[in-house]
């Protein structure tokens, strides 16, 4: 079906057609032309977190076998934020009694694989232009986040490029319930013909970006489910907004085993905050190719306090070991008396189980070369650390105090915005000096971190939190009547 020409009943004009029919043909002279070619899949199981019991499909020679009680994820690496959220669906899709299938887009050897791959290599490398040259990322990066992606026009041409990843899915049932997590595998199941897609919006700032009209779009707050149901800023002129039935807000994309535990890790904060333990800053670095100078900053600043037993610190290089060079260089008086657990998740785990009891400060640091053990170790160490210093990506909706960076990107801004004013999170610090004043008054006033936390359990109570569940039921029951 072409769902190029007219989105939710807009026309698109001819132009911006032409233009995403030569896109495609673009990728096919590049790529390959595999239309006509039947990729089987299999189930391979993600051992490296059990937690989750998430089954991976991988390329097969037989056709595939499917749970009765599967759920498809369909996902792609970028950054880590999309496998994060992925992560969150699947844990809530076997709480409630699914097999989460991991269905990774971008790793198969694939015409519309290959097609990811390079966007997201172009996406990379924007970013990280974007923190090195200030002109770049206020004249190109800053704009075409926020208001690029933003487009209806801009969703067009990536429905015409989702038809070819088409071809993997010939051995998913129609009916099969789908969750996408980020856009192009939601776009790519329903023009496969999937009936049960479910298109979970990352960002708070509304795009045509995001679009996938075939599917169940959910968000996770009132400002974005206004923005997209009235498809807001997506055109100069006034668009047909989305119909009923197509859009829910459903919370927050948290993983169950955060959810379950927010009273528990709320209550071990104010115990550590009253009997004067360190405070714990978890830092998520991973490459840095965004904040990596905030970072080193940041770390220089809290050396001192874990010295003194004021703070403790830790710090997720995610599977970017060349960043711990970088800070071994840098920061040779931290990395010299920092505990390391590199490709031993086993040890993280150990370590972090036995969190709740232990009071001593310092440092660890942690990189691990699997990317399910290096997304899912900020998720561990998420529920003993004390505040999660981070960029307003995905990060920004989950249960834990956070002291704010500098968004990357635009649309971030939403997020930071979003988080604060639900209370559990700073404003955004921008610079390091103004990093480490905040670091300052955390350490120095526990009642803002305090005030955090009981705001969490707060909106727990107010089902927040829920979205993770709210997102499977509505893949396996389609659309309330």
């Amino acid at each position: 079906m072409d769902r190029t020409s007219m989105i939710f009943g807009n026309p698109i004009d001819k132009k911006t057609i032409r233009k995403a029919e030569k896109s495609k043909a673009k990728f096919i002279k590049k790529f390959g032309d595999d239309s006509g070619r039947v990729y089987h899949l299999g189930l391979s199981p993600i051992e490296q977190i059990p937690e989750l019991g998430i089954e991976n499909l991988v390329h097969a020679d037989e056709p595939l076998k499917l749970p009765d009680n599967a759920l498809i994820v369909g996902n792609i690496r970028m950054g880590f934020g999309h496998y994060r959220i992925a992560m969150a669906i699947a844990s809530c899709a076997k709480h409630l009694g699914r097999t989460p299938v991991w269905f990774d887009l971008a790793s198969f050897d694939a015409t519309g694989s290959k097609m990811i791959r390079s966007q997201n290599e172009l996406y990379s490398l924007g970013s990280k232009l974007s923190q090195k040259i200030g002109l770049f990322n206020k004249l190109v990066w800053e704009p075409l986040n926020s208001e690029g992606f933003r487009k209806i026009t801009y969703n067009a041409a990536d429905q015409k490029n989702a038809e070819l990843l088409v071809p993997l899915f010939g051995d998913l049932p129609k009916d099969v319930p789908y969750v996408g997590t980020h856009v192009w595998p939601s776009q790519g199941a329903v023009h496969a013909g999937l009936t049960h897609v479910v298109n979970a919006i990352p960002d708070n700032w509304p795009m045509g970006l995001h679009l996938a009209e075939g599917s169940i779009h959910t968000v996770q707050t009132p400002f974005a489910y206004l923005g997209y149901k009235k498809l807001n800023g997506m055109a100069k002129e006034a668009l047909k907004p989305m119909p009923d039935g197509d859009l829910y807000r459903v919370g927050h994309y948290i993983d169950h085993e955060l959810v379950s535990n927010i009273e528990h890790d709320c209550a071990m904060r104010l115990e550590r905050l009253s009997s004067g333990a360190p405070v714990r800053f978890l830092m998520t670095v991973g490459g840095a190719g965004a904040g990596g100078d905030l970072y080193l900053a940041m770390a220089k600043h809290l050396l001192p306090y874990t010295k003194t037993g004021r703070a403790q610190l830790m710090i997720n290089f995610g599977d970017h070991l060349t960043m711990w060079e970088v800070f071994k260089k840098q920061l040779p008086e931290l990395t010299g008396s920092c505990r390391t657990f590199f490709n031993d998740y086993a040890g993280l785990r150990e370590w972090a189980d036995g969190l709740d009891n232990d009071r001593s400060g310092g440092a660890a640091a942690f990189c691990h070369d699997d990317i399910f053990e290096a997304v899912y170790s900020t998720n561990l160490l998420m529920r003993k650390c004390d505040v999660l210093v981070t960029k307003p990506s995905e990060l920004a909706f989950y249960p834990v105090p956070k002291l704010m960076m500098r968004h990357i990107g635009g649309h971030e801004v939403y997020g930071a915005t979003y988080s604060r004013e639900m209370g559990d999170a700073t404003y955004e610090c921008e610079t390091a000096p103004a990093l480490c004043d905040m670091i300052d008054t955390l350490i120095g006033d526990k009642a803002i971190i305090a005030a955090m936390c009981r705001r969490i359990v707060e909106l727990k109570a107010a089902h927040v939190y829920d979205g993770g569940y709210e997102v499977v039921k509505l893949a396996v029951n389609g659309r309330p009547e």
